[in-house]
């Protein structure tokens, strides 16, 4: 899709803007809301504030694209209201007219989304839960005249209604963030909801307030005999943890009303080791012949958000992730890889193969684009270090290790740029990665303002916000402690989603 707003403006071309990442035209965004498939289209939408670049009164923003890249931002979808400002939330398709809402046609858009103001004569919080519907996919919405249709006075923390119909039950089900659980309600019509059970007491981190959940169901192996469920649970920033805003994620069993934890209850499992991917969900109502499960994130962090070096606009998305389960030497884990879709805008490729790495043998690479997608297999044969580091210019690098002894892999911005905007950019993230044969798989994109990286076929994540000053990119890789053998790397250009090829 071409934007109309390039040709005649620098539109999508500032300094850090994501050239192949969606961010809003300007002002600011944060989590993505609403994420549905319907008529051929990926709606995307996401919390934002039109009047300003830090958060604010928020609306409902509205994306569309119809292959998960190239994106269509068109008007604002909700506006605050009555009964408050518009918070997190989700959309479905109800097929079979539920709700009510669609006389005489095959079924439509319902957005079911936080309603949030405060208590009269009051200063405390109150979030009740809100629902809107179009008939012209998406296009416009008409809020419910009985709004709001949840609510909880005894619960501050009551947001994110992330809804999607249960086959075996007949039911809708609602996965709603309450404070430190995520609560569960059923309904018939989409209207009229009923408790049905409560998770998280003991269970995971609760090293700040539950935010944005999302339960669905996958294949492990891709065995459709062996299903699992994963439910999702973001975690708000708490200054006490150096990691700042991030996402957990539980694998178990699911009923049609309660969610059980396959795991113990201390067992901590994070969607991503970076700093930057925050608040993701799913897309609901992808057609069953395609199959997936499809995953977007803020890419950004509480803890610096409002802060972050760009001027028109403040915020973006990751790239969309397709989520399987695989099983692993430590159990069922998510796993997750860019979606297919993503090869349209790769160009030229080079490929090089049978590197020799050593503390004497460093190997240097020259790249001459900005936007690249790097995959590298490293067979460490007895070296106890890899590194890569991206050279962003002669005082600025981002830096990749892997350190066999500690099977861990970290990713360094604390020289890739900009950082003086919050003392808690700067920084280190790292996770746990077991090699797999001896042998280290890296994946990497990076963008503008923004490095992915995706170890062991997607069995680790990665997301990091960096703001280069420079452009011009040079690699060099080097093995510690021994020697390693780089078995294959392949650079690939990418292209600007915005460009008009």
């Amino acid at each position: 899709m071409t934007n109309p707003f390039r040709e005649k403006t620098n539109l999508y071309s500032e300094a850090h803007r994501p050239q192949f990442h969606f961010s809003p035209k300007e002002k600011w965004l944060n989590d993505p809301n609403g994420m549905v498939f319907f008529e051929g289209e990926y709606h995307l939408f996401f919390q934002y504030h039109p009047h300003g670049t830090t958060w604010g009164p928020m609306h409902w923003g509205h994306a569309v694209s119809k292959d998960l890249i190239h994106w269509e931002e068109l008007p604002i979808a909700l506006y605050p209201d009555g009964h408050g400002a518009i918070f997190s939330g989700s959309a479905v398709v109800d097929w079979k007219n539920t709700s009510g809402f669609f006389e005489g046609e095959s079924g439509g858009l319902v957005a079911i989304y936080t309603s949030a103001d405060t208590y009269p004569d009051s200063e405390r919080p109150r979030q009740r839960q809100s629902l809107a519907c179009s008939r012209d996919n998406g296009r416009t919405w008409e809020k419910y005249g009985g709004n709001p249709v949840l609510s909880d006075e005894d619960i501050t923390d009551y947001r994110d209604p992330k809804v999607f119909w249960h086959d075996d039950s007949e039911r809708w089900v609602m996965v709603l963030a309450t404070g430190q659980t995520i609560t569960l309600y059923t309904s018939a019509n989409l209207i009229d909801w009923e408790f049905a059970s409560e998770f998280g007491q003991d269970e995971g981190a609760h090293f700040g307030v539950w935010e944005c959940p999302d339960l669905f169901p996958l294949m492990v192996d891709g065995n459709p005999d062996h299903m699992k469920w994963v439910m999702l649970v973001s975690i708000g920033d708490n200054p006490d943890y150096k990691e700042g805003s991030r996402t957990q994620y539980f694998v178990g069993d699911f009923d049609g009303k309660t969610f059980t934890n396959c795991h113990d209850g201390d067992t901590i499992l994070w969607l991503d080791y970076g700093r930057d991917n925050y608040a993701g969900v799913s897309w609901s109502d992808i057609q069953e012949k395609d199959g997936r499960r499809i995953y977007l994130g803020w890419m950004n962090n509480w803890r610096y958000a409002n802060q972050v070096p760009t001027e028109t606009w403040r915020g973006a998305m990751t790239l969309p992730r397709e989520l399987t389960l695989v099983t692993t030497l430590s159990g069922v884990r998510l796993l997750q890889k860019p979606v297919t879709e993503f090869k349209q805008i790769r160009k030229e490729t080079k490929v090089s193969e049978q590197i020799k790495l050593s503390e004497e043998e460093c190997h240097s690479i020259e790249v001459d684009h900005a936007l690249m997608e790097l995959n590298l297999v490293v067979k460490l044969d007895d070296a106890k270090e890899i590194n890569l580091d991206l050279h962003h210019s002669a005082e600025e690098k981002t830096s990749i290790r892997y350190e066999r002894f500690t099977n861990t892999l970290s990713v360094d911005r604390t020289q890739s740029g900009i950082d003086g905007f919050s003392d808690s950019f700067s920084g280190i993230s790292e996770g746990h990665v077991e090699l797999m044969e001896d042998k280290l798989i890296l994946q990497l994109f990076l963008d503008s303002s923004s490095i992915e990286v995706f170890a062991q076929e997607g069995r680790s994540a990665f997301t990091n916000l960096i703001f280069p000053k420079g452009t011009d990119t040079t690699l060099s890789l080097t093995a510690i402690g021994g020697k390693a053998n780089v078995e294959q790397l392949s650079l690939t250009e990418l292209s600007s989603i915005w460009s008009k090829e």
